[in-house]
């Protein structure tokens, strides 16, 4: 009788715990709940926490993830507004934001996104339609009209899904080609561009060096025309010295002064291969012919020159 009666008791306890399961439900804090009756959506759950409905079949809960999502747009090739191909791998990110019409309109995350394919595919080819290649791809920051672009086709597939129950908020672009016979000649544009920028900065370079020798020229020559003019006023200071102590010494002893400088002549122009032919009288060989030189009384203290 006890375990019978245990028997019951876990019975009771089994049924209502599966009541319990089919009456009460727990909503997370990354979904919204709609609560529906006999398929018809009749309240919606935003707010975590635990809820009771009837019993299934009566009443179901149909789960929605609200949080953000990234859809992947696959390859898809768009023209340009100068007629140039380009290939482009695009992605979006989208969030429910009215479940009961997400629910109504698309049913789940997978229609969600089969709309979300054409529309981004829609809004990109008419954007990319309206802007030229060399304002998508270039190094000149100026000129770039990419981000703008982006930005407006986010606007446009962001109002269009609004009808849908949920919200696109950003679109960006995980890859930017070429369709392979086009490669050659935007490859060939894009050298074209460096090759103009690299001769701007080997030309700017070059200004910049014939400015930079300029100065150093000019500063060179300010040097030199200093220096020349300190040389010329000490070498000026020099040989007024020397005048004055060659005048200083003739003074003293004129023929003495004679005597030296004459011997300095003869050392300046004088040698073993020398052959002079001078007549007999000429100052120059006054030392050298006996005959005719006053040799000067030296005085014998005084050491020889």
């Amino acid at each position: 009788m006890k375990s019978f009666r245990n028997i019951i008791i876990l019975g009771i306890i089994a049924l209502g715990f599966l009541a319990a399961n089919l009456v009460f439900f727990q909503v997370d804090a990354t979904e919204y709940a709609i609560v529906t009756q006999f398929g018809n959506p009749v309240r919606v759950i935003t707010s975590p926490g635990l809820y009771a409905k009837l019993p299934d079949p009566i009443q179901s809960v149909v789960r929605i993830n609200n949080q953000l999502r990234v859809y992947n747009l696959p390859q898809t090739e768009f023209l340009t507004a100068d007629k140039k191909n380009i290939v482009l791998e695009a992605y979006a990110t989208w969030e429910v934001t009215d479940s009961l019409t997400f629910l109504k309109t698309v049913r789940d995350p997978i229609g969600a996104e089969t709309r979300l394919a054409d529309i981004v595919a829609s809004e990109l080819g008419t954007a990319l339609g309206q802007v030229q290649l060399n304002e998508l791809v270039t190094v000149n920051a100026s000129q770039l009209k990419l981000p703008d672009t982006l930005s407006a086709i986010t606007q446009g597939v962001a109002s269009r899904t609004e009808a849908y129950g949920f919200i696109v908020t950003d679109v960006r672009l995980k890859q930017l080609t070429f369709p392979q016979a086009n490669l050659t000649s935007v490859f060939q544009r894009m050298k074209a561009e460096r090759e103009a920028i690299a001769r701007q900065f080997r030309s700017e370079g070059t200004e910049q060096a014939a400015k930079i020798r300029a100065g150093a020229d000019a500063e060179k020559a300010s040097i030199l025309a200093d220096a020349n003019q300190k040389a010329a006023e000490i070498r000026g200071q020099a040989d007024a010295e020397a005048i004055a102590i060659y005048a200083a010494a003739f003074g003293k002893d004129p023929e003495f002064y004679r005597f030296i400088r004459t011997l300095q002549s003869y050392a300046a122009f004088i040698d073993s291969n020398t052959t002079l032919i001078l007549p007999s009288d000429s100052e120059l060989l006054q030392y050298l012919n006996p005959g005719n030189v006053n040799t000067p009384t030296l005085d014998p203290t005084v050491p020889a020159p």
